[in-house]
């Protein structure tokens, strides 16, 4: 039996997302989590590890950095977790675009 994937399931259009931007391959939604302004979250549709994505970051890293320069003018940070003790908490692979305010406090 697979495991439920919510980033799967807002792809399926089976739980609610924000969706900013998408295409066949990729999709950009707000992140429930509001640590800073804009807080967005970039990932390929298709199930991947992190070490997949970044392996080859393609269309993912182009849509992160577009939709980012659009809601980020002012700048943004790209950010992915990894593993547990890199506090990643689903295991679809995405991109955190962070910004809409001066991250230097969050360094």
């Amino acid at each position: 039996m697979a495991r439920y994937c919510v980033f799967c399931e807002i792809v399926a259009r089976r739980e609610p997302a924000d969706i900013l931007y998408e295409t066949d391959d990729v999709i950009v939604f707000r992140n429930v989590l509001r640590w800073v302004p804009t807080m967005l979250l970039a990932s390929p549709k298709q199930h991947k590890t992190q070490a997949e994505l970044w392996s080859n970051m393609d269309e993912v890293g182009r849509a992160a950095i577009k939709v980012a320069q659009e809601h980020c003018p002012g700048g943004f940070r790209l950010v992915s977790n990894f593993g547990y003790d890199g506090m990643q908490s689903q295991e679809h692979a995405h991109v955190h675009v962070l910004g809409g305010m001066f991250l230097g406090e969050y360094a």
